[in-house]
């Protein structure tokens, strides 16, 4: 019996938070491997362009429900959402068009590209703390679980009790969907493939005729896309904040590093990765050792590795390690 109160510990405390944290961390490197595969540089933006999405749809949200519209037990955010999509494609291809054309006609550098979306981050952070402010907002409607601590020791008798909130079941499952619909349009659409075609070999593919403004439009339009879906299941699942976003960019360019650059596999991987690398090395794993150990060796302290405040420290030791011994990544991307 212990030792399944020490399992139903870890899925509380470990395992569920890490696949949703995971899910969030896949969709953002998703969205920063898009841009270095096909557009060649790495955009530093792409943190900020998951803020400005949040924002618009909490600012669609908070107009719905002023409406009277919800969505039942769900989050009303998800009826926002794709309008949070569609203003932050506006903005990306907006941007591209005001900026990123021009340095790319220029055959600019990869590095002067990066210097340019740090340029293109600070705007971006400055409008999204202009416009919403830099306090703390919560996304609080809906049913916020789906099994309660207190439901699961009832249905099973254990000490310990499994609470899965609402937000980190519509995190998994709408992450499985993205990547699903992603994946079928890079591999089955026409589109898709001039896509990989052009990030394989750019000189081949407009020899054959594919549309580079076109791959680069559709680029910057999934991109906004997945950082918008990450950015509001990142702030249903916990909340949201304008600088929250800018710390985000460290574990998120991590996951798509250590799954390799330019490998959606590898973002993916490397999501979880990150994820989980951080909530194990953070967790205080004191109540999980106390079930499993005799009561004469139960730890009196946390057994914490870190505390959770240097948990992007993980993100950059786990950077570095990728960088030196396996630059190329674990699905072997482009190196860095």
């Amino acid at each position: 019996m212990d030792i399944l109160n020490a399992l139903v510990a870890f899925l509380n405390f470990v395992f569920v938070p890490g696949l949703a944290y995971g899910a969030q961390l896949a969709l953002g490197a998703l969205g920063v491997t898009l841009i270095y595969g096909i557009l060649r540089f790495s955009n530093f933006a792409h943190g900020d362009t998951m803020a400005f999405g949040t924002m618009v749809t909490i600012l669609v949200t908070w107009a719905l429900q002023s409406a009277g519209i919800g969505a039942g037990p769900l989050p009303t955010a998800l009826i926002a959402l794709p309008f949070g999509i569609a203003a932050t494609a506006a903005l990306v291809l907006g941007t591209d068009r005001a900026v990123y054309r021009f340095y790319r006609k220029q055959k600019a550098a990869p590095t002067i590209l990066v210097i340019v979306s740090l340029g293109v981050m600070f705007v971006m952070n400055g409008i999204v703390r202009f416009i919403i402010g830099v306090e703390e907002i919560s996304f609080a409607d809906g049913e916020r679980f789906l099994v309660t601590a207190g439901e699961f020791r009832a249905m099973t008798g254990l000490q310990e009790g499994l609470a899965i909130r609402t937000t980190q079941a519509i995190t998994v499952v709408t992450a499985i969907v993205v990547m699903v619909a992603l994946f079928w349009f890079l591999n089955r659409t026409r589109t898709g493939k001039s896509m990989r075609a052009f990030s394989d070999n750019e000189d081949l593919a407009l020899l054959s005729g594919i549309n580079p403004e076109r791959v680069v439009a559709v680029t910057w339009i999934l991109a906004a896309a997945l950082a918008t879906t990450a950015g509001v299941l990142y702030g249903l699942d916990k909340s949201f904040k304008a600088f929250t976003f800018f710390q985000l960019l460290l574990p998120i360019f991590a996951a798509a590093i250590v799954g390799g650059l330019g490998s959606p596999i590898g973002a993916i991987a490397g999501g979880f990765v990150v994820a989980f690398s951080e909530v194990t090395v953070t967790y205080a794993w004191k109540k999980v050792l106390t079930y499993l150990v005799p009561a004469d060796w139960a730890p009196d302290g946390l057994v914490q590795l870190m505390s959770t405040d240097y948990k992007f420290a993980v993100s950059f030791a786990i950077l570095i390690l990728v960088l030196l011994f396996m630059p190329t990544g674990l699905f072997k991307g482009k190196s860095v």
